[in-house]
This record gives C-alpha cells, sequence and structure tokens, in this order.
C-alpha cells in the first residue's frame, strides 16, 4: 500500500495526472487503469480519474505487484575490457540498457551477460539483475563491471560504498566554468514533481558528492573530468547544471533541444578502478573515448 498526501503546489490537477508524477514509473493510463479498478481510495472511498484531490487529502494506492520478465541470454556483442572468475567489465556503448524494465525487456546488458557468463553472475540482485553492481545511463557510454559470483559482489558493493571502487567520467558540459576545478556537494533525491527526474533535495535527498576539474576549454564548451565519490542516480548530470553548466546533449537537465551526432547527453565513464575481490590488487582500468565523442570535440572546437 501506497500512502500519497497531496500538497498545495497540486491543487486542482487531476488524479490520474497526479499519480503519474508523484508514482515513479508510473504512466498516466496506467494510472487511469489503477483508478478504474478502485485501487485508490481515500477516506474509504474510491477515487476517479476526473476527481481533483485537495490539499492534504491522503491517497491509499495499491499498487499490483510486478510482471515476471523471463530474462534470456542474448548474443549481443560485449567490448569487454577485462575478465576473470569474478569479474567482468565492459565497455557500454550509448543506447544499452544495463537491464531489463517495463519498456525494456530484452536486449539489455544482463541480456547480453547471460549469453556471455552462462551461470557465471552473481545472484544478489536477483533474475532482472544477476551481476550487476552499479548501474549507468541507457545513453551513457563506458566501463561497468558486473560480479561473477556472489563473493566477488559482496566485495565490490562494500567498495561502492567506502569509496574504493572509484569511477572517472569525461563530459562537455556547456559554458566555461569560472575555476579549473572543484567539489558540488549537494545532495540528490527524486524530482518533487517530474518523478522520472531527479533533483537537489537538501531536506530529503541522499548525500552525493562530485569532484570535477577542467581538461580543455573551447569557446562556448568545456571538456571535464568528474569522479564520483557518491552513485546516485543522474550525480554528474544534476550536479553540473546545478551549477549551471548541465551537459551538452542532456534534453533532461539541460536545452531541451537535441544535439547532432549525439544520442543523450555527452557522458563516458573513462576509468574504473577497485580493489580485485580475490587477490587484492589494485585494477585499474581505462578505455578510450568513443568516436562519437572526438567527433564532438572536434566540432566544439571551432
Amino acid at each position: 500500500m501506497t500512502r500519497l498526501t497531496l500538497t498545495a503546489d497540486r491543487e486542482g490537477e487531476r488524479a490520474d495526472a497526479l499519480l503519474s508524477l508523484l508514482i515513479p514509473d508510473l504512466s498516466r493510463s496506467a494510472a487511469q487503469k489503477l483508478l478504474e479498478r478502485g485501487a485508490v481510495m481515500s477516506n474509504g472511498r474510491p477515487v476517479r480519474k476526473n476527481d481533483k484531490p485537495a490539499p492534504g487529502q491522503l491517497l491509499e494506492v495499491s499498487l499490483p505487484d510486478p510482471e515476471p520478465i523471463d530474462v534470456i541470454p542474448q548474443d549481443i556483442p560485449l567490448d569487454v575490457v577485462y575478465e576473470d572468475g569474478d569479474v567482468i567489465v565492459v565497455n557500454k556503448p550509448v543506447g544499452l540498457v544495463v537491464h531489463p524494465a517495463p519498456g525494456h525487456p530484452d536486449g539489455t546488458l544482463v541480456n547480453a551477460l547471460l549469453y556471455h557468463c552462462g551461470n557465471s553472475l552473481s545472484g544478489i540482485n536477483g533474475q532482472l539483475r544477476p551481476g550487476i553492481v552499479h548501474r549507468i545511463d541507457r545513453d551513457t557510454s563506458g566501463l561497468i563491471i558486473a560480479a561473477k559470483n556472489d563473493r566477488a559482489h559482496l566485495a565490490l558493493a562494500a567498495q561502492l560504498q567506502d569509496h574504493s571502487l572509484a569511477r572517472t567520467y569525461e563530459a562537455v558540459a556547456v559554458g566555461s566554468l569560472k575555476e579549473d576545478g572543484g567539489t558540488v556537494n549537494a545532495p540528490i533525491g527524486r524530482h518533487p514533481v517530474d518523478r522520472k527526474k531527479m533533483a537537489i533535495d537538501r531536506k530529503n535527498g541522499r548525500e552525493a558528492v562530485t569532484h570535477w576539474s577542467v581538461l580543455a576549454r573551447y569557446p562556448s564548451y568545456t571538456h571535464v573530468e568528474c569522479r564520483l565519490e557518491t552513485g546516485r542516480t543522474h550525480q554528474i548530470r544534476v550536479h553540473l547544471a546545478s551549477i549551471g553548466h548541465p551537459l551538452l546533449g542532456d534534453t533532461v537537465y539541460g536545452a531541451k533541444k537535441p544535439v547532432s551526432g549525439l544520442a543523450g547527453q555527452c557522458l563516458h565513464a573513462r576509468r574504473l578502478r577497485f580493489v580485485h575481490p580475490s587477490t587484492g590488487e589494485i585494477m585499474g582500468l581505462e578505455c578510450p573515448l568513443p568516436g562519437w565523442f572526438v567527433e564532438i570535440l572536434r566540432k566544439i572546437d571551432r
């Protein structure tokens, strides 16, 4: 049971629109179906889709259990940067979703890993996310690590917590950053209105720290390196946008017009450093900038 208390800024909106805004990943059509089934109650009465709940009104929503998704191995090419009996590190291309979800039941990195690794993936994250230790956005390219057994998964998850698993990105930010480097320390939480977005939330957000440094300056853009101290959803995108320099091509947190030659934001997971879960060796891995990123740098150097 999900309970929602309406705030004053949502006054006058229809119930179906409110639900789609306040419940992550719930479309308006799905919200309408819930309302039609009587799955949304207020004061003991079902709420209709065209009702306009008042500020302070409590809505009780009975969400259905997620439908199971059969995750099948698929022969999707992988750019494997490193692999052994404990871990596999892949250079993920732009456009590849990490794990199955509504709207993306297959064709994901997980489907590819199941084909490549067989049964050798950790089961800690369940059927839909076997082996997945951390994620990167669909339209972000670069290094991602997966665990091939539960012991390795637990060790890598602990490194995420104590920051010994380090991830370094390269990005192109809009505008000219005044300093040569800095840190954005601002908690991130779900956007209060658009529940599919993240935002700076100093009251209820989770700690988020991004260190950035300038690699090169261009007439209207800045090529930057970003090192994550934490790993919140959309962290680099939210943090750079919060200081007035959204990523080039980011139509969610920056300009709404897409950029020619870019499928999404100009962001690449360039380097990965971790302690090997079996040998204790410090592993430093790197992948080159993809061709589309290099071409963007060429275009903006005018």
